[in-house]
């Protein structure tokens, strides 16, 4: 028994001690646990304490970015503007609302001509209700109880019944009042509803900050407006900012916008919204629930165009000039719209692009602007796309350099005679290129298309032809996009017919629409020895700065070529002497007045109206274009000018206004005079 309880006593102990060496080695490990928690990761952890307890909020929108031209010019700035809000309580009545309306209105002149006579009725039926439940008959109640009729449909009789007798209590503060509660009301609950952003005082600004606690969820902020600095010039391309929508709400939450922010919502301002946009300054919120500021609001990036903004000035005042003298002239009843694009050869850098139309003011015509259906507005160019014409002819064998043809009308059967404007005889491609003409291209598009010519008989025509020429005229950027750096471009029209007298109309511009700045980049990729560069109006950006000068250059946009004309260099070479050719001996003579050395390309084309508005052409017109470049050699710069229904032909008058080429002429004179 003795000895049994020795064994027993001794493995007692063991065990003891090996507890106490397992509850040493417990504390060993809970003391370097709180070791490295403390001392090793408690600066991690403090931080994560940090994030989960404070609460970091942004502060007002911050200033957009600035935008200058070329030259340096400040084009589009900030102005700081004072806003009275309103931001919605929760379960707060409309009775209170209607109540704090009114004590805003003592305070807050504004003008309340915009309210709508409903929302005057809604107001009279919110402040006087027992009045509006005595519009409704006991029939009527009855039959809402029966649900013959609707609630919906009980408060749209109420307002239908309310007389101008009824609203004749309203006096003017009662007005000003109902119009604060419309804007109180209006858009979603959770949304801040400005009261009043134009004209703020100083006294308003100042009394709505000092008394907030009175005015229950009504506030005052600074936000920022865009200044237009050249007035209208432009002013469609800069774009504008806006509220963000319900059709890009998602898009913009997940890129960290809030719903009150303002965003690009057109043009420049919607394609570089990521470099114009601000940062905003950031607040810790307090446990009394007062803010320290943690960082400033910082400027966007402000970027440089390509633009000369006193060109786009000269550019617009000259189409507006000849447009209105044009309206003088006979058979220009059609006539209202020109386009110009100004580009820099070899970087694709647009120095102007301007659209313009004519209005009736009531005392005579003026000039508005219609720069971005300059991207979106296609007409058939007619002989200015002569060149890439001429290219595929060379391209195929279809034509030799320097080949001699005989301009005659040429007849297919059951289709009018298809003749030039005017018959040269025998000519080469050479003077075909400077008399435009259009048999020298019939014959061409013939031989592509692999046609057996008959006078007055069917021809046949491969119709792989108008891929071989689509291909070619895409490679100057015709019958495809630009891609510009704007939102919307459009393509045009590309016919779907592959008749054989399509195929010639095609060869001379009388089939396909293009754009103006399709055009512009054809004519571009003919001065820059086929390399066809994108247009751009980005020319550089630069780092936000808190003061009025410019940062540090973040970026230049270099030029990017998009493809080479894929043809031998003597081709090309031909159609550049052709195109010389016209300005000197040809039909383009002085178009491009006092330019150097120019080359270039007049166009005239059949042209159609939809002129009642039913959605199908029911009027023939004439229209003009023009391309050119100067000088030959290092061209500086090219023009494109579209003038789309310069001519009515119905009147019979044998007159045709030359607007198109004043418009090319006083431009290019200004352009190369201009110092």
């Amino acid at each position: 028994m003795v000895k049994f309880m020795k064994v027993s006593h001794k493995i007692l102990r063991k065990r003891i001690l090996a507890l106490e060496i397992l509850v040493g080695c417990c504390f060993i490990i809970l003391f370097y646990s709180l070791y490295h928690i403390i001392y090793v990761r408690g600066a991690f952890y403090k931080q994560n304490l940090k994030n989960l307890t404070e609460v970091i909020v942004e502060g007002e929108s911050a200033p957009r970015g600035r935008i200058y031209d070329r030259n340096y010019n400040l084009l589009v700035d900030n102005i700081a503007v004072p806003v009275v809000y309103y931001q919605k309580e929760k379960k707060v009545t409309a009775k209170q609302e209607i109540k704090l309306a009114y004590e805003i209105e003592k305070h807050l002149e504004i003008d309340a001509s915009k309210l709508h006579v409903r929302n005057l009725k809604e107001f009279y039926l919110l402040k006087y209700p027992k009045k509006g439940q005595e519009k409704i008959t006991e029939e009527e109640y009855e039959k809402l109880k029966r649900r013959e009729l609707s609630t919906k449909e009980i408060e749209e009789l109420k307002i239908s019944r309310i007389t101008e007798e009824d609203l004749s209590i309203f006096k003017e503060g009662d007005y000003k009042a109902a119009y604060l509660y419309y804007l109180m009301n209006q858009g979603y609950s959770y949304q801040e509803k400005v009261l009043k952003s134009e004209g703020v005082t100083d006294e308003e600004y100042a009394f709505f900050s000092e008394n907030i606690d009175s005015f229950h969820g009504v506030n005052t902020k600074v936000t920022w407006q865009r200044e237009y600095l050249y007035g209208d010039t432009f002013r469609s391309i800069l774009g504008n900012i806006g509220p963000v929508t319900k059709e890009n709400k998602k898009e913009y939450l997940a890129m960290g916008y809030q719903l009150t922010d303002r965003v690009g919502t057109s043009n420049l301002e919607l394609q570089y919204e990521s470099l114009l946009r601000g940062t905003k300054a950031t607040y810790l919120k307090e446990n009394d629930s007062s803010l320290t500021k943690i960082s400033d609001a910082i400027r966007g990036n402000d970027i440089v165009l390509t633009i000369d903004i006193e060109l786009q000035k000269k550019v617009d005042e000259l189409i507006d000039q000849e447009l209105i003298r044009a309206k003088g002239e006979a058979n220009t009843k059609y006539l209202d719209k020109t386009y110009v694009v100004i580009e820099e050869p070899n970087t694709g850098e647009i120095l102007a692009i301007s659209g313009r139309k004519l209005v009736w003011n009531g005392n005579g015509y003026q000039g508005t602007d219609i720069t971005p259906y300059a991207l979106t507005d296609p007409m058939a160019p007619g002989s200015v796309v002569k060149g890439a014409s001429m290219l595929v002819g060379y391209n195929t064998d279809a034509l030799k350099i320097g080949e001699v043809m005989t301009d005659e009308c040429i007849k297919l059967k059951s289709i009018p005679a298809k003749c030039s404007s005017h018959q040269v005889g025998r000519l080469n491609d050479i003077i075909a290129l400077s008399e435009s003409s259009n048999v020298y291209q019939f014959k061409i598009a013939m031989r592509v298309g692999g046609a057996k010519y008959s006078y007055n008989a069917d021809i046949k025509v491969d119709p792989n032809a108008f891929k071989i020429y689509r291909d070619t005229f895409s490679q100057f950027g015709l019958g495809v996009k630009t891609g510009i750096d704007l939102p919307v471009e459009s393509l045009g029209y590309i016919g779907k017919s592959t008749k054989p007298e399509f195929l010639l109309n095609f060869a001379i511009g009388q089939y396909d629409t293009y754009t103006p700045i399709q055009l512009s980049q054809y004519i571009t990729t003919i001065a820059s020895n086929g390399n066809r560069y994108q247009p751009h109006l980005l020319k550089a950006v630069y780092e936000p700065t808190q003061v009025e000068t410019l940062g540090s250059l973040a970026y230049e946009v270099m030029p990017i070529l998009q493809g080479k004309v894929d043809t031998k260099e003597e081709y090309l070479k031909r159609i550049q002497e052709g195109f010389q050719a016209v300005m000197t001996i040809g039909l383009g003579k002085r178009v491009m007045g006092d330019a150097p050395n120019p080359a270039g390309k007049t166009g005239t084309s059949e042209s159609f109206l939809d002129t009642d508005g039913d959605g199908k052409i029911d009027t023939a017109t004439v229209s003009n274009a023009f391309v050119g470049y100067a000088p030959i050699e290092n061209p500086e710069m090219t023009i494109t000018v579209t003038s789309p229904d310069v001519e009515d032909p119905s009147t019979g008058i044998s007159f045709h206004s030359y607007v198109n080429r004043r418009i090319a002429r006083e431009i290019s004179t200004y352009y190369f005079h201009r110092g």
